[in-house]
């Protein structure tokens, strides 16, 4: 059973959190998880900058934070934090909706949960790949290849 709960505690966009909810469930089925419990948390920049600041020592907004909280075989217990104004400012940049890029962030998170790393260019095309792929389910092409 995949167990996902959604905290949406900023006021920038509108979001479709069932959609959200079934693109996270579709991600982790994609890659073999069917026992999970996920909670996805959408803020402002000023909560995920104290977030980022906080456990990674960057002192700055991000898009995406994940956190796997337990994992072992047949389950996966994570967080994953996205930032709408992040979102909101970038789909301008990259002209596409908002609410678009803020997915991209999501399935970025959910790879993250489900163990994909893009630290190198080559972890970083695969992960942009499965991006890709996740999206493109949904009629989405993101619109740049690069950024985390």
């Amino acid at each position: 059973m995949l167990n996902i709960k959604i905290a949406d505690d900023q006021q920038n966009l509108m979001l479709d959190h069932a959609r959200l909810r079934i693109v996270i469930e579709s991600v982790l089925r994609g890659e073999g998880i069917d026992e999970a419990d996920i909670s996805l948390a959408i803020v402002d920049d000023p909560q995920i900058h104290e977030l980022n600041r906080r456990f990674l020592d960057h002192d700055e907004p991000t898009d995406v934070l994940s956190f796997v909280l337990e994992q072992r075989p047949g389950y996966l217990e994570g967080e994953i934090v996205v930032s709408a104004d992040t979102a909101a400012a970038r789909a301008v940049q990259f002209n596409w909706p908002p609410q678009d890029e803020l997915l991209l962030y999501v399935v970025h998170g959910t790879l993250h949960l489900a163990g994909y790393d893009d630290q190198t260019p080559e972890l970083r095309a695969e992960m942009r790949r499965r991006e890709r792929h996740y999206l493109g389910s949904y009629g989405l092409t993101p619109p740049y290849d690069d950024g985390c």
